[in-house]
């Protein structure tokens, strides 16, 4: 029997490494440090590092380093904030928690980043913000973004949770807007072992709120400057993370390799889909998302892979827009067109580093073969 060809699969590089991330673990055992301590701040600059950034802030989320980015900027009640509609619920569950509204834009066909005129347009006079999605890895036209917000006076934070190690223009994401937000959810490029985040700036008066807002407003001690909250990035997860940073490269030109050899067995057959665009040298692939020409064939060739033990993920089945919370804010079904075919056409293929190049031929050879 053939094995399966799983969507993702974690435990294949952790068990790789089970010798150097037990002896960590035993470490900050060890240690009596289980939250912050020498272990995130060693993180934090390593990561500020590799990044390019003066400030890299450990937090318990990539949820809560959205969160804590717009609390920083004093986004609240009455306010707007502009997000693509094709995107993690995260994105504008965050904007909501803060107190603001979402207002979403339209995305892009090819990449389906945000659309930069669709954006230029959801502005309104109570806009605050630009929340910007680096989308399965692939960073946002962010030059056009930040003209569009630079003329407003608009901050852009960039949502880089699927995109640590992104490049655009020579420079990372997380380091391309006035604050940057990561997840080390397990499927991220740099995934850990449970929740935890990352926020990023170079203002120093931003990074200081943002210490501040994730230890329940207090720098110090029982002293209180600001309301905020427990978002604060455990030692362990940063001192496994810690082993797995200097790795990364390789983890993502082992994604590229395999998006690579899908556009050699996939492209030039005249099937009815669409490839995802390499676009720059940065991207890094967390999905590798093809789109059904007909989007009715999306569902059976799920099933068709399904059956032959071959995992797929749809990313995203509805656009944020149409979401039932979401509703009564608009626009109403059909005024974001590529957003709403995305969500009904887009399936995503297994692509994690450890996946082998057999495993990328059988995905392809069946996608082929479904179409006969």
């Amino acid at each position: 029997m053939t094995a399966p060809v799983p969507f993702f699969d974690r435990a294949r590089g952790d068990l790789a490494l089970q010798d150097e991330l037990s002896a960590v673990f035993q470490s900050v055992l060890r240690s009596g440090h289980y939250i912050l301590g020498p272990e995130v701040e060693a993180f934090e600059s390593e990561c500020a590092a590799y990044l390019g950034v003066r400030h890299a802030i450990g937090v318990s989320s990539g949820t809560d380093a959205l969160l804590v980015a717009l609390m920083a900027l004093g986004v609240g009640a009455g306010d707007e904030v502009v997000c693509p509609a094709y995107t993690f619920f995260a994105t504008a569950g965050a904007i909501h928690r803060s107190g603001a509204t979402p207002v979403f834009a339209d995305v892009l066909p090819g990449s389906l980043n945000i659309d930069p005129a669709s954006t230029a347009r959801a502005l309104t006079e109570r806009t605050r913000a630009i929340l910007a999605v680096h989308l399965f890895g692939d960073c946002a036209p962010m030059d056009e973004l930040l003209a569009i917000a630079g003329g407003r006076g608009l901050p852009v934070i960039e949502d880089a949770a699927q995109a640590f190690g992104a490049e655009r223009g020579g420079r990372r994401a997380g380091a391309l807007g006035l604050m940057g937000c990561f997840s080390f959810f397990p499927t991220k490029n740099l995934g850990g072992f449970g929740d935890g985040g990352l926020a990023t700036t170079d203002d120093d008066k931003l990074a200081e709120r943002v210490r501040t807002l994730r230890a329940q407003g207090a720098r110090r001690k029982h002293h209180h400057t600001r309301i905020g909250g427990n978002f604060r990035l455990d030692a362990l997860q940063a001192a496994l993370l810690r082993r797995k940073l200097p790795r990364l490269g390789a983890l993502l030109e082992r994604r590229r390799e395999h998006a690579a050899r899908y556009a050699a067995l996939l492209g030039g057959r005249d099937l009815p889909l669409t490839l995802p665009d390499a676009g720059a040298a940065g991207h890094t692939f967390n999905q590798y998302v093809i789109r059904l020409k007909d989007a009715s064939l999306r569902d059976p060739l799920r099933s068709s892979l399904a059956e032959q033990g071959i995992g797929t993920e749809i990313y995203y089945p509805a656009p944020l827009h149409l979401q039932p919370c979401f509703a009564q804010l608009g626009p109403p079904e059909g005024s974001l067109p590529v957003a709403e075919a995305a969500a009904r056409d887009t399936l995503a293929l297994p692509i994690f580093p450890e996946l082998t190049g057999d495993e990328v031929t059988r995905v392809a050879a069946a996608i082929a073969s479904f179409f006969g």
